[in-house]
């Protein structure tokens, strides 16, 4: 709740700001198009490792990912709209770190960083909005509601920095990573500045809870074997050209 609470008083002081005329009237539709960065936090999924040698901790780290984001906005009324949201598939590197691995007598690394894979997502969202001053040449607006992200084209290419491993994914007992579908709760801060009788440039920050689960499958596991949960919860910068009619 803190996090919508910051979104609220950050609207409320962008709606001040607004100077007079762009009117939403109900009925309006808003299609804009633009570029997003998906920002996960850091360390999404962490703890303690065991194997037949030795115990050890280790994280899961989600990289950045930059692609085209859509969306489509419909006033049903002077402040309140509908609003979804779709993109184009985001490609994210899926990093790891292996901290104090130690063998007694044979081996001790630490911090061991590599790559696990990647994957591709794509976070359709439907939110309501509030738009703070419907009359102005600048419309601040917050959005509340849900998203469902997919994950796709998920690959497991393990490399290790500083670690001649070859055929590593052999020597896990691996051949496939998995990442499950998410469904959580979405944030979402704006604004829209006129450029045009029509046209609009706007911002957008959203925040989104993507939690998916991670699995494993092969020599090693029965199925598909759950490793843990991916805390991913990214922010999503985005900057759009829009149309109204």
């Amino acid at each position: 709740m803190k996090i919508y609470k910051q979104l609220l008083v950050t609207a409320g002081l962008l709606a001040l700001a607004a100077s007079p005329a762009l009117a939403y009237e109900p009925g309006t539709f808003i299609l804009r198009g633009g570029v997003g960065t998906v920002a996960p936090k850091s360390n999404n999924l962490s703890g303690q490792i065991e194997d037949e040698f030795a115990t050890f901790e280790a994280s899961v780290d989600v990289a950045n990912g930059t692609g085209m984001t859509l969306s489509g906005t419909y006033m049903i009324n002077e402040n309140w709209a509908f609003d979804v949201l779709a993109a184009l598939p985001i490609r994210h590197d899926i990093d790891f770190t292996i901290f104090d691995y130690e063998v007694p007598d044979v081996l001790a690394v630490q911090d061991v960083k590599g790559k696990l894979g990647d994957t591709k997502q794509i976070p359709p969202t439907v939110s309501f909005q509030y738009h703070f001053a419907p009359d102005r040449d600048f419309q601040p607006y917050f959005g509340l509601g849900l998203n469902w992200t997919t994950f796709s084209s998920t690959s497991f290419e393990p490399k290790v920095e500083g670690v001649p491993l070859d055929d590593l994914d052999v020597l896990l007992g691996i051949e496939k990573m998995h990442l499950d579908d998410s469904f959580g709760l979405a944030a979402q801060l704006g604004g829209d500045w006129a450029i045009g009788d029509r046209a609009v440039v706007s911002f957008d920050v959203r925040w989104m809870d993507i939690d998916p689960e991670l699995l494993f499958s092969g020599p090693s596991f029965d199925g598909r074997e759950k490793a843990g949960t991916i805390e991913i919860d990214p922010w999503i910068y985005s900057l759009n050209l829009g149309y109204r009619f």
